[in-house]
């Protein structure tokens, strides 16, 4: 089979959680026998084609001096353009595949003009991010959401949480929407035997402190805020001892009053951009890893703590429950509740035997419920399926 994928992300390049799943999903689809070229932004000094472990990379321009929605629509023509060469010179390829509403012009576009059958994998909806649709801007991109999941064949989701969502949000059939969830490769994170542990580990806090750390963008859905109101209880109780960091690229100004305007600034390191090479590092280096989002529809960042054996507290929100088992693989606190956070930390820090014992699990869950080559199995049915119901149709 073969699948010409649309993604905005793709590593080097790394905005969010898309990265990461297309970036480990496609060479799994490859070791399955299917041919993959994806279609990304140009990003750095990377090349504008290579082969990525088995992935055929065609990296397209966007103007850079566009602002965000021109960007796109930049980004999309180019994408359109190339695809249309792609699948003009070959007529044999099987699927389209779109990574979000980002890519969804160009993917619709390519699906009409070729009559090639449209995956599309929503990763979030902009009316989960916000908690509803509240201002034009967010209708636009609601509705380019709405839009793709419409054209798709069949749309791909990584919770039932989401499903249901999509269901709701989006208006998508019910039976038209496939829950996988993603994954990871575990064994990215197993340090370098020439690790060393402490010298690493210094460069973000005292031997006697603790290190509880977050993850990701610095922004509103993500509940860093309420990391932060729950950070002075978990300095009370610890004697002062632990540090909170804070890795992720974003606006952090306010975030930083924050902290001073709580007095825990001392407690708290913002890294900034973490490179993966040094951020699996990290990791291992940890004792508590703390996801408080608002909106999550699922949160890789708990699989990548798994993998690096720090126990995982998170919130109750949409997706987040289905990957962290209570009491079993994690801890999960209410949603927008800093008192209950702090329990959360606290249970951790307190009690190392049992933040062990939640390790263990967690890592164990791994091999049973997230590998990529499992998911890409999964994705592969998906895949068959519709190219066998494409072969029933005559599309004129």
């Amino acid at each position: 089979m073969k699948i010409l994928v649309l993604s905005w992300e793709f590593p080097p390049r790394i905005v969010g959680g898309i990265a990461r799943h297309v970036g480990e999903l496609y060479p799994e689809i490859v070791s399955l026998g299917h041919e993959v070229h994806l279609i990304t932004v140009e990003y750095g000094q990377c090349p504008h084609y290579e082969v990525v472990e088995g992935i055929y990379v065609h990296r397209v321009a966007a103007d850079p001096h566009n602002d965000f929605f021109n960007w796109i629509s930049s980004l999309n023509e180019s994408m359109a353009k190339q695809g249309s060469k792609l699948l003009a010179e070959d007529p044999d390829f099987d699927l389209i595949h779109a990574h979000d509403w980002l890519v969804g012009d160009a993917a619709i576009i390519l699906k009409h003009n070729f009559k090639v059958p449209l995956i599309a994998t929503i990763h979030a909806t902009e009316f989960g991010r916000h908690n509803g649709i509240h201002t034009s801007i967010q209708e636009y991109i609601s509705g380019k959401e709405r839009t793709l999941a419409h054209e798709a064949w069949r749309v791909i989701v990584c919770t039932e949480y989401m499903r249901r969502e999509v269901n709701q949000v989006l208006r998508t059939p019910w039976d038209k929407i496939d829950v996988i969830f993603n994954g990871i490769r575990a064994e990215k994170k197993i340090p370098d035997a020439n690790f060393d542990f402490w010298g690493f580990r210094r460069q973000f806090a005292h031997d006697h402190e603790k290190i509880v750390y977050y993850v990701g963008r610095m922004t509103y859905e993500k509940g860093v805020t309420v990391l932060l109101s729950a950070a002075p209880k978990v300095i009370a109780e610890m004697g002062g001892n632990v540090k909170f960091v804070l890795i992720g690229g974003g606006n952090t100004e306010e975030l930083k009053h924050k902290a001073s305007y709580l007095g825990i600034w001392q407690s708290c390191y913002f890294t900034g951009f973490m490179p993966d090479r040094d951020l699996d590092k990290f990791q291992t280096v940890a004792d508590c890893a703390v996801f408080p989002s608002l909106y999550e529809p699922f949160g890789i960042v708990a699989l990548e703590s798994f993998a690096s054996r720090v126990p995982v507290v998170v919130s109750d929100t949409c997706g987040l429950p289905e990957v962290v088992q209570h009491n079993k693989t994690g801890i999960v606190t209410q949603t927008n509740n800093p008192e209950s956070l702090a329990w959360g930390i606290l249970e951790i820090l307190k009690n190392p035997s049992y933040g062990n014992w939640l390790v263990e699990n967690a890592y164990a869950d791994l091999a049973t419920r997230f590998t990529w080559e499992g998911i890409s199995k999964q994705t592969e049915a998906v895949y068959q399926q519709v190219a066998g119901e494409r072969s029933q149709v005559d599309w004129s």
